[in-house]
């Protein structure tokens, strides 16, 4: 029989994989207390391998029923519409509209993607693939945004343009972020900043020449961690002499 393509069988089917074993290990992975990024987030405890499973079956969700799991308070809901958002992006045969619509509803309900996880399952083809072709002045709105799950979609979504070895819009991007107050856009920004020095490495130096001794600690680590020893002992050099 056809799978029922709506959200409620696609929550009914997730929740069939739910486990109290893995429950306690998502909770000791995701920082969901009180005070933390992830505060009051739900978890029902299923594998992510069974999330993106489950979005395979279910790629070709309406992006009105994608909305509707974007509305739960469940984390794993909230993945696999991600997960299949991203599946739809990535798929060739998908057409500019469906394209279009995914991208605007990334933008429009950011506020429940609400998790460095989430963010970097959908917004490097959502978000990065949509905007290849077109204007990329909204990730620089993004890197501005107070919200942090904005900024690091700015940052993220130049993964498609790296794919395609454009690398100017992550190290632009990336200095806007310089002084973010957030170690998981350090993170974010670091590794970014590296794979674009995988691209170009002249660039990362150059970029690294200019930047190193104001960079967060955990940002520089991230960016340098693919450079010799020589090089990596010289860039956290200039980060030690300005400390």
């Amino acid at each position: 029989m056809p799978i029922e393509l709506t959200a409620a069988r696609f929550v009914e089917r997730l929740e069939s994989h739910r486990s109290e074993e893995e429950l306690r290990k998502i909770q000791r992975y995701f920082k969901s207390g009180v005070g933390e990024y992830g505060e009051g987030d739900e978890f029902i405890g299923v594998r992510m391998g069974q999330v993106f499973a489950l979005a395979k079956e279910f790629i070709d969700l309406a992006p009105a029923e994608l909305e509707r799991l974007l509305e739960s308070p469940i984390h794993e809901v909230r993945a696999g519409a991600l997960s299949v958002m991203d599946k739809q992006a990535r798929r060739k045969k998908t057409d500019e509209q469906r394209r279009r619509e995914l991208f605007e509803l990334y933008l429009s309900r950011i506020d429940r993607i609400n998790n460095w996880d989430l963010v970097d399952l959908a917004a490097p083809y959502v978000v990065g693939g949509y905007l290849f072709d077109r204007s990329r002045d909204v990730l620089y709105r993004l890197a501005r945004s107070r919200n942090i799950w904005e900024r690091r979609t700015a940052i993220v979504g130049t993964s498609y343009f790296l794919r395609h070895h454009e690398v100017h819009d992550t190290f632009a991007i990336a200095e806007i972020l310089l002084r973010d107050e957030e170690d998981l856009i350090h993170k974010a920004t670091g590794g970014w900043v590296r794979e674009a020095g995988r691209k170009d490495p002249a660039r990362l130096l150059a970029f690294l020449d200019q930047h190193a001794a104001a960079m967060p600690r955990t940002m520089l680590r991230y960016a340098i961690e693919h450079l010799d020893a020589d090089q990596r002992a010289y860039y956290r050099g200039l980060k030690k002499r300005t400390a």
